[in-house]
């Protein structure tokens, strides 16, 4: 998630993005139901992500005065963007995690306004470049396991790995402790496995040199996640770069082209539904 050049354009429309946001969030509150109001009115009264005393609208307004002051842009096109702001508006505010940080990662955050958005980062000195100026953002530094050399061999043979397979490590608790297969995500912060994720955007990490750490674990551990779900409802997965040979073959691998339910540019948009308690699996694949 790195910034490209100035787009004044693209500016206005991610500015536009916010202010329908802003809106959401205002009519949302002026024409709920006042049960349900009151239910979740401490979820709006804080940012999430910040821990301070600042309300929704304040974060949304600081969004919008970031992006209108700034020349920098995002690197996913409107149209792009526009598919994931429609899910967060459905599902908001939600668990929103995001692979990768960015100059599009404040607006991330405002999109879930009221929710919690949570970065995680493999380039540390990217990582502190954007907190130094973003130091609101809920963030970590990570490492990852695999590299894009690898890439190939992992796809053909996780397959022969039994603590890879369907079934073995569903859901973020069997991940966490998944080291026997190299495509999962183990040693993340607490906070990664201790939430259940509503909302999956992998935009990261690097995946264009041999030795970058690619994609690969990041999508199979949002699948293994989303199938281990506890919680009601589907797990909306996004994945950035589908044009890349890489993270197109691990997508339908993992992610599984019949439940890809939208696609604009270079971003699917994939609704996963968990594993049920009493179904046992004996597939060696995920689709």
């Amino acid at each position: 998630m790195r910034a490209f050049p100035q787009k004044p354009l693209f500016a206005a429309a991610a500015v536009a993005a916010l202010v329908a946001g802003a809106l959401l969030v205002s009519s949302f509150l002026v024409g709920a139901d006042r049960g349900l109001l009151c239910s979740i009115s401490p979820v709006f009264s804080r940012i999430s992500f910040g821990g301070g005393g600042s309300d929704t609208a304040g974060q949304l307004a600081e969004a919008l005065l970031y992006y209108a002051t700034t020349s920098a842009v995002p690197q996913q096109s409107r149209a792009e963007i526009r598919l994931t702001f429609d899910v967060l508006r459905r599902r908001g505010p939600c668990n929103f995690l995001v692979f990768g940080l960015g100059r599009d990662s404040r607006m991330w955050a405002a999109m879930n306004a009221g929710g919690t958005t949570l970065f995680l980062e493999e380039d540390p000195e990217w990582y502190e470049s954007v907190l130094k100026t973003s130091p609101m953002l809920r963030a970590h530094h990570v490492k990852y396991r695999t590299r894009m050399d690898e890439a190939d061999k992992l796809l053909r043979g996780y397959r022969k790995e039994a603590e890879c397979r369907p079934g073995a490590a569903d859901g973020i608790s069997g991940l966490q402790r998944n080291g026997g297969c190299p495509l999962a995500l183990v040693g993340l912060p607490r906070e990664v496995y201790e939430r259940e994720w509503d909302v999956v955007m992998i935009d990261a990490p690097k995946g264009y040199f041999p030795s970058a750490p690619g994609r690969m674990a990041a999508i199979y551990s949002a699948k293994v996640m989303a199938r281990g779900r506890r919680g009601e409802g589907d797990t909306d997965v996004f994945l950035h770069d589908v044009d890349r040979k890489v993270e197109k073959a691990y997508a339908l691998e993992f992610l599984c082209k019949k439940q890809r339910v939208g696609a604009t540019g270079r971003l699917w948009h994939f609704r996963i539904p968990p594993v049920k308690a009493n179904e046992t699996t004996t597939a060696e694949t995920f689709c």
